[in-house]
């Protein structure tokens, strides 16, 4: 997925074999099963390799894995709620209407206080009578307000008008029942994060701990372009599948060019993959890739860089990486972010800085790119979704008995789904607001891989294109009607054979033109399959 993206109603809940839930504080689930990996050792004693030699023994074995040298052996759990979560980028944020989403199962609304000239991130709930703030409106005086009974906020959650209370009566918009809730949040990157807590004793949290740093989105020689997507199924298969590179030559064939192996022993050209990963702990973990380095800041961003990513990674280069040295002269990131959302939804914000080619992102538009990453997106897309339900019958703590691993090329995902189990007991902490049992009902293949609402909807400059667009082809269609109806009304004899010829031929082409507009239009905002048995 990383290399691709790089290249270019519901019916009653499904109900699936129950797992035992984990709580954060009060369990203490056993760590998954593994397979054990015969392999040569590495060459220094800090790295830990989760991939197996090139000819592998596999055998199973019903006994916990092993402490890997350099890995946490604390039995520390990951906190899912003392981190910071993007929401969304701001590029796509209307500073004229709040906007409602949904992060960790918490319902947000996020609008702008132009009083205070910052973005707001509240209980999306109406205290008066639970109504959503984001179907809301921002009033004349910068205040968000209810639409159901027009009660108003300040940024601060403060009440400050119920228009139904009496002016000579109690002021009980100062009630503290009547505030909404509030949680911090700030501006990183140019993507807006919040802080899952709205407890006043972490109001200040952002001086003590911050979102995750990413350099290359500081740097002004990188471009940085931006693009979110609603995704149909869960925050763990999103991560691994974005962590896989074996996957990208089959599941995106035709989608991109990649490099071609010296010998080809498919269609495809899939071939065997060199990762080294170290240093797995509660915060996440390093690689060390063919094409560069990697490493996963958890609980959101997964990050792949041409570049080392600290400075103790330039002292073992691998021969594999030495051989493409000339290629760090021009510096690539893969950044994405992850946002678990609820069980089967997740949020996927990417972006991939660069110091080269910064001239087309300035003249193409976004949309443009939006094309084809939308397209790679839905390539795996009903994989991954089925894949999810299967991973849920077995039990996800299970994943790696269920699954036969016996290649270096899924070192990474192994390596996520040791960190997913050891320090979450394979679960999200949804603090009890979902079962974990239940996905939502798989919708109609159209409804799954649509796009319109799960990326134009939020995305500003889809939106826009969407607009202009759809005003075009209805414009072709009257100038289509308008040049037939010109010629049909003017007399034989006032219009020669040539010009009447050229006005059938424009009001065919124009016509021709919103049909083929019309398709254009379908399957780049709306619904485009994906059939690996035709491309």
């Amino acid at each position: 997925m990383e290399a691709a993206l790089a290249t270019c109603t519901v019916p009653s809940p499904r109900i699936l074999k129950p797992k035992p839930r984990f709580r954060c504080s009060l369990s203490n689930p056993k760590p998954i099963n593994s397979l054990t990996f015969k392999s040569s050792p590495p060459s220094k004693p800090n790295l830990f390799t989760t991939a197996v030699s090139s000819s592998p023994t596999v055998t199973p074995t019903n006994s916990p894995p092993e402490s890997e040298p350099g890995s946490d052996s604390s039995s520390e759990k990951f906190d899912w709620y003392a981190n910071w979560y993007p929401v969304m980028p701001i590029c796509d944020l209307d500073k004229k209407v709040p906007h409602g989403k949904r992060v960790m199962g918490i319902d947000v609304v996020v609008w702008w206080d132009r009083n205070e000239s910052q973005w707001k991130v509240m209980d999306d709930t109406c205290p008066h009578r639970l109504a959503p703030l984001s179907d809301g409106r921002i009033d004349q005086w910068g205040r968000l307000q209810c639409v159901y009974h027009g009660w108003c906020f300040n940024g601060s959650g403060d009440c400050k008008l119920i228009p139904q209370a009496p002016p000579d009566g109690p002021p009980v918009h100062t009630f503290k029942q009547a505030c909404v809730a509030v949680y911090p949040s700030t501006v990183q990157h140019e993507i807006l994060w919040f802080w899952p807590n709205s407890d006043p004793k972490y109001k200040n949290v952002l001086e003590t701990n911050k979102p995750p740093y990413i350099p290359e989105l500081e740097d002004p020689s990188f471009t940085k372009l931006m693009a979110n997507r609603d995704i149909p199924y869960g925050y763990d298969v999103l991560v691994e599948n974005l962590m896989d590179p074996a996957h990208v030559p089959y599941a995106h064939y035709g989608l991109m060019r990649i490099g071609k192996p010296k010998e080809k022993v498919d269609r495809e050209g899939g071939k065997p993959l060199e990762i080294t990963v170290k240093r797995l702990d509660n915060e996440g973990f390093f690689a060390r890739q063919e094409w560069g380095y990697a490493n996963f800041i958890a609980p959101c961003v997964y990050r792949a860089s041409t570049e080392p990513l600290r400075e103790q990674d330039k002292d073992s280069v691998t021969s594999a990486s030495s051989e493409k040295a000339p290629l760090a002269k021009r510096k690539l990131s893969l950044i994405f972010i992850c946002i678990p959302v609820s069980p089967g939804r997740s949020r996927l914000i990417w972006t991939f800085p660069r110091d080269f080619g910064v001239a087309i992102d300035k003249i193409v538009p976004r949309w443009v790119f939006h094309i084809g990453q939308n397209k790679i997106l839905d390539s795996d897309l009903h994989l991954l979704h089925v894949e999810e339900r299967k991973i849920l019958e077995r039990g996800p703590e299970n994943w790696q008995k269920a699954c036969f691993i016996p290649t270096k090329s899924d070192a990474l995902v192994v390596t996520f789904r040791r960190w997913f189990n050891k320090y979450s007991g394979a679960q999200v902490d949804w603090r009890g607001k979902f079962s974990p049992s239940l996905l939502p009902p798989t919708p109609p293949r159209e409804q799954l891989f649509d796009r319109y609402w799960s990326h134009v909807e939020n995305c500003s400059s889809c939106k826009k294109a969407h607009k202009y667009l759809n005003a075009f082809e209805v414009m072709l269609q009257i100038a289509s009607v308008a040049l037939i109806g010109v010629m049909a009304v003017t007399k034989q004899t006032a219009m020669s054979n040539v010009a009447r010829s050229v006005v059938v031929v424009a009001a065919v082409l124009s016509f021709a033109a919103s049909k083929w507009l019309s398709h254009f239009i379908y399957k780049t905002f709306h619904y485009h399959d994906y059939n690996h048995a035709l491309v």
